[in-house]
């Protein structure tokens, strides 16, 4: 008889899962549902089967809280870059005017508000609570696929995807200053020195050195890119270009600049102190400015796309594994509720709050201040926070963490894809309505284009 090989199995389990995930995401949307509802449940049921299959539990193991920073903070990075490429409108105030709220608005109250039932319900020492509010409040890049921007050329350009894109894209980033104060706060009793060393290194240097490597790595690569290689429109991605020499203008090249540039990002941002993943994501949305037709742009999408999605099966099965591993078992009912509260109470309202001044129609604000979602970026922050300081209550923190998690994987994977058509559609129906107006207050009779709307792109 053949002798059953758990390692080998999971190989099985991986490739199965690659080779379905592109058609089944495909054949899901036609019901509302999402591929991560679908991969963490079969996650859950293989690793739940007395097959031999490794346990994951970071509350257990300290190696499975190393493993889980590493896997997750690369899909992070990935996730970002595709993020950043994606990321077509011009950056200025006028054009990213209802993002900032969401970063200085909706964020800080999310942690706060998190923080805080987690000091009063859970009974959390004010760092492990502080670490609790700092890794829910970030949306997320890896899970947040469906409501996201689509790839450059395709026309998935709302202004509800555009701010869940590039709220997701900076708030990755921003939240790290808040994990450094839960680190910071362990063993501390009352404010001192060290929060002003907080303030001036964790808030204030590691975000404008992150900003400042990711402006630079995305200016040098951009200009290493367009000035030594020919350049085509996104709409001739299909035809065949060549150059004199009778030799594709660009080939799989863009595979390899493309990942040099992200983990050279994030790499310079981190030696000199700053915050990687923001200088990534800063890194993308900076060189995707240039040459904004490219089809370069579109090729490279594609390229870091599939690494992405190769990462997020795995991961994906990895979260049903560490579900089946008993990481839920020391949830209670506050905690529970505190999950909840998260998805269906603090972020909305703190969306809502952020977003009530934004130029949006109300279902489009009602739409970014619901759909928060949350996923790998938490495990990343907790397992960061896990392996850099003693935090107390660990088992609680991740128990909350992951049902927070759980709920949105369920929540947001069967409401989102709606609730988007729906805002897209009423925008539409407004929209048409306003050019009707216009063509009949026009005296040629022709509608007018306001240079630097939102729907420009």
């Amino acid at each position: 008889m053949l002798e059953f090989d758990p390692r080998i199995f999971m190989f099985v389990i991986f490739g199965l899962g690659l080779m379905l995930a592109v058609s089944l995401e495909r054949y899901l949307a036609r019901f509302w549902l999402s591929l991560p509802i679908i991969y963490v449940g079969a996650g859950y049921i293989l690793f739940s089967l007395p097959l031999g299959l490794p346990h994951i539990n970071p509350t257990v193991d300290g190696f499975d809280a190393v493993t889980l920073e590493y896997v997750t903070e690369f899909i992070v990075i990935a996730s970002l870059m595709a993020a950043g490429i994606a990321i077509d409108r011009p950056v200025s105030w006028a054009n990213w005017r209802q993002i900032w709220p969401l970063l200085v608005v909706a964020m800080p109250l999310t942690i706060a508000s998190v923080a805080f039932l987690g000091w009063w319900a859970l009974g959390l020492a004010p760092a492990s609570a502080i670490l609790l509010g700092a890794a829910l409040a970030p949306t997320d890049p890896v899970l947040a696929r469906s409501v996201q921007v689509g790839p450059p050329g395709e026309n998935k350009r709302h202004d509800v995807r555009f701010s869940l894109t590039v709220e997701a894209g900076l708030n990755d980033g921003l939240a790290f200053p808040f994990t450094y104060l839960a680190i910071a706060a362990v063993g501390m009793t009352s404010l001192g020195a060290w929060t002003l060393e907080w303030a001036a290194l964790d808030l204030g240097w590691r975000i404008l050195a992150g900003c400042a490597v990711g402006w630079a790595v995305g200016r040098a690569g951009s200009w290493y890119v367009f000035e030594r290689e020919a350049d085509a429109p996104i709409e001739e991605i299909g035809e065949e270009e060549e150059d004199s020499a009778g030799k594709p203008k660009y080939s799989t090249s863009e595979g390899l600049i493309v990942l040099g540039a992200l983990l050279l990002a994030y790499g310079l941002a981190e030696l000199v102190e700053g915050y990687g993943f923001l200088a990534v994501f800063v890194g993308a949305v900076t060189a995707r400015q240039r040459e904004n037709r490219s089809r370069y742009h579109k090729i490279s999408h594609h390229f870091i796309d599939q690494i992405e999605q190769i990462v997020l099966v795995a991961v994906l099965f990895g979260f049903g594994a560490m579900l089946a591993s008993g990481v839920l078992a020391p949830l209670t009912w506050p905690g529970a509720l505190i999950a909840l509260a998260l998805v269906f109470v603090i972020r909305p309202i703190a969306g809502f709050l952020a977003e009530a001044r934004s130029d949006l129609p109300m279902i489009g604000t009602l739409a970014i201040a619901f759909l928060g979602v949350r996923g790998m970026g938490s495990i990343y922050y907790l397992a960061y926070g896990q392996n850099h300081a003693d935090f107390a209550q660990l088992d609680q923190l991740w128990a909350v963490t992951s049902f927070a998690i759980l709920v949105s994987i369920v929540v947001h994977g069967i409401v989102s894809g709606p609730f988007i058509l729906f805002a897209e559609r009423r925008k539409s129906h407004i929209h048409s309505g306003q050019e009707e107006t216009m063509l009949s207050h026009t005296p040629s009779g022709r509608p007018f284009m306001v240079e630097g709307t939102n729907d420009s792109e």
